[in-house]
């Protein structure tokens, strides 16, 4: 066997591989400008004796990030397949946003510290709490790059990066209930088509909290019995705020506590409203036997907007993150079948706050998507009257072809006992089980919970994992 089809197999990066360098290798460390904000309003107001400058946070990141979007353009280039391995296990991409979190912490003590000791009018201290804010909503994304990784160390520096903002749950409902029900009805954050930003945040705040803790009291339900352990990832990070703010506010005094407050509900209306730009009106359709198709790039909208995507850890390749969610940021690609936004998310964002300007751009965009049919669209209740639905629409529980669906058959005479996940790889043994979800070693496949889901990559579900069979000796 030749060497090149031997490492081939072998899954290795091939040695015949082009040279290729990331041309954005160095500016991902730009992303830890965002968490030194703080320290620039603080250095403006110095300067310059503009008091304003206390509200430098969202100065940058709805006013001069998207400029920055429109001046430096885009790139669409994607990296080889062949050195996408090399690429992802490079170590100098993992410790960029490992960098994020002491700098993150730093602007978060001191400002506390600010806010109580510096003589600020009350709206100046206001204002650097909402600068704040914009960098606690932006660490929620570096907790998103952290958290679907498979590594324990980097799942738990992804509840640091939450703690802040008091929005640990996050963790749970993003990779067990986001990633499954994207581009759906039942998500809460995924938005629908006519449905105002406004609309969107209590629905998707209040739906993403309850849907977390319905995930893990099933997952405890399983294991123990009983949600009240320290087991509880929802009750262990809700802990960890509690103890940062607890120490802060008996370090620097009780007067602290609504800024804390204001800046943990700017990171996260800031988070919420990017998860309002990423999926919306789009809609996975049914498929035989009522299930939603897989996930695909059409289901997200992305963006190459170089700026906001080196200050976000690639989050506009959003296609490609959940078709791969466990692949690192400078691995994830630019998919051409992917519907694509007019700008990129900082300017995005600013556009959802105006309705009427927001629905002009994107409610076109959307329809031009689904080839002119509101019906393969994810429609707000509102919107359904303005866009009747032909007859020739698949309705929610019609029945449609799914190209993607795999068959699998098991040969005659053969034994599964592991069952894989097709997205990512993951085996399901039955000697082994899964403990951490109460599925104890010699669980059967067959009393593996169908709402059970892939622990490592979030997307594939019971119903699409493939039997890994082997005939008896």
């Amino acid at each position: 066997m030749s060497s090149r089809r031997r490492a081939a197999l072998q899954g290795d990066a091939a040695p015949w591989a082009p040279e290729w360098t990331d041309p954005k290798r160095h500016l991902w460390l730009l992303a830890t400008i965002i968490p030194l904000l703080p320290f620039a309003a603080w250095g403006l107001v110095e300067a310059t004796g503009l008091a304003v400058f206390w509200w430098f946070g969202p100065i940058f990141v709805f006013g001069i990030v998207p400029l920055l979007d429109l001046v430096v353009g885009q790139d669409g280039k994607n990296p080889p397949e062949e050195v996408l391995r090399r690429l992802e296990e490079d170590r100098y991409y993992r410790w960029v946003t490992f960098a994020f979190l002491p700098v993150q912490y730093a602007a978060f003590v001191w400002s506390c510290w600010a806010l109580v000791t510096m003589d600020l009018a009350v709206h100046d201290r206001i204002g650097l709490a909402v600068t704040l804010g914009c960098v606690g909503g932006v660490a929620i994304n570096t907790a998103h790059e952290l958290g679907h990784k498979r590594q324990q160390h980097e799942r738990w520096f992804a509840r640091i990066a939450l703690a802040p903002t008091f929005y640990g749950h996050f963790f749970v409902e993003h990779n067990r209930g986001h990633h499954v029900r994207v581009a759906t009805p039942e998500d809460p954050a995924s938005a629908r088509l006519g449905e105002t930003i406004y609309e969107f945040w209590p629905r998707t705040i209040v739906g993403s909290l309850r849907n977390a803790w319905r995930l893990e009291r099933g997952r405890l339900t399983r294991r123990s019995g009983s949600v009240w352990t320290w087991r509880n990832d929802i009750l262990t990070a809700w802990a960890m705020s509690l103890g940062l703010w607890g120490a802060l506010v008996i370090a620097l005094g009780r007067s602290l506590l609504p800024y804390l407050l204001v800046q943990a509900v700017v990171g996260v209306l800031l988070l919420e409203a990017v998860n309002y730009l990423e999926h919306y009106g789009l809609l996975r359709q049914r498929v035989d036997g009522g299930r939603y198709e897989r996930v695909d790039p059409s289901h997200s909208w992305n963006s190459n907007n170089i700026a906001t995507n080196v200050l976000l850890y690639h989050l506009q390749r959003h296609s490609d993150h959940h078709a791969n969610p466990t692949r690192r940021y400078q691995g994830l690609r630019d998919d051409p079948h992917s519907p694509v936004l007019p700008t990129g998310y900082a300017g995005m964002v600013v556009l959802s706050l105006v309705p009427p300007a927001w629905r002009a751009a994107m409610d076109p965009l959307v329809l031009a998507h689904v080839h002119g049919d509101p019906g393969r669209a994810n429609l707000h209740r509102r919107t359904r009257k303005r866009y009747p639905t032909p007859a020739s629409a698949s309705a929610p529980g019609a029945a449609t072809t799914d190209a993607r669906v795999e068959i699998v058959a098991v040969r005659p005479g053969a034994a599964a006992h592991t069952w894989r996940c097709p997205g990512c790889g993951y085996c399901y043994s039955q000697s082994a089980g899964y403990p951490r979800e109460g599925l104890a070693a010699g669980t059967p496949w067959a009393l593996v919970p169908d709402e059970w889901c892939c622990p490592d990559c979030g997307v594939r579900d019971k119903g699409d994992f493939v039997p890994v069979v082997s005939r008896p000796t």
